[in-house]
């Protein structure tokens, strides 16, 4: 309840519309501090096309905790979460491969990690 109550006063004070990416909030214990991890998921080639709806899940290197979004129309994501070192992952489906992710990356209070891009051939 409470991430989607995040997620929708994010939405409706224009910040979805503004960077048209996917935008899942995370309630920390306690308030804790956090940061933003954000990317863009293509296909390579020579005109990279923006990958719609896939899976973008940072995992917690020391925790394992799991927080998810979906990727928007311009293949743009989103995540708030709790300070920490995080391993970003992407949906794949048969047949694709990465060609280019995010290495693992340090979240500290305030900060937003953005360019982690993924980039998927067929």
């Amino acid at each position: 309840m409470r991430i989607l109550l995040a997620v929708s006063l994010i939405c409706m004070s224009g910040a979805c519309a503004s960077n048209n990416h996917a935008v899942v909030g995370v309630k920390s214990p306690t308030n804790a501090p956090t940061g933003t991890i954000a990317g863009i998921v293509s296909t390579g080639g020579d005109a990279p096309t923006p990958l719609v709806g896939r899976k973008v899940t940072a995992i917690n290197t020391e925790s394992g905790a799991r927080l998810d979004a979906t990727t928007a129309t311009n293949g743009g994501y989103t995540l708030q979460v709790p300070v920490g070192s995080y391993r970003i992952e992407v949906e794949l489906r048969a047949g694709e491969r990465l060609s280019k992710q995010p290495d693992p990356t340090d979240v500290g209070s305030g900060d937003l990690d953005a360019a982690r891009d993924f980039m998927i051939t067929r």
